[in-house]
């Protein structure tokens, strides 16, 4: 089952109900906000303690090690029709739209090992990565003579 910007809207009490009707899996999207971020941790408490399993993004199902005044959040490009244009005032034929987004299974699955929390910091000779481990945010500094390849490659929100 698939909820998207859809428990800002409505009580989040819902998300009980729609983990109910789950079958296999529940994935929450919400906007890309602190206030989302929020409600989509309140779920995950309250469904990781009714017996569900973290899927993704979060690499563990432990607490979330980002402080108080930060939120786990993702980029996408999204494309806009003329009249997604016209009706938003755009001038580009895309938009970047952050999100949160949450997924939960009944069975256990396999967890990233860590996941990009923000957009990779590229400079000549190396690219920095702030990520989330199982054990706690943990920043990667990688140089040219480590993988850097697969760093370079490396995108926000990316399982590495």
């Amino acid at each position: 089952m698939i909820a998207a910007y859809s428990l800002g809207e409505v009580d989040e009490k819902l998300a009980a109900k729609f983990w109910d009707a789950a079958r296999v899996a529940l994935v929450v999207i919400e906007p890309g906000t602190s206030r989302a971020y929020s409600t989509l941790m309140r779920i995950r408490t309250q469904l990781l303690a009714a017996g569900a399993h973290m899927v993704a993004p979060c690499p563990a199902a432990g607490a979330c090690p980002l402080p108080a005044d930060d939120w786990c959040h993702f980029g996408a490009r999204v494309e806009r029709s003329s009249l997604h244009r016209r009706v938003k005032g755009g001038e580009l034929g895309y938009e970047d739209e952050n999100f949160s987004y949450l997924a939960l299974a009944r069975d256990p699955a396999a967890t990233a090992r860590s996941r990009i929390l923000r957009r990779p910091k590229r400079e000549p000779g190396l690219i920095t990565l702030e990520t989330c481990t199982p054990t706690g945010l943990v920043t990667l500094r990688v140089r040219k003579k480590d993988d850097f390849r697969t760093a370079r490659k490396a995108e926000w929100g990316d399982e590495i």
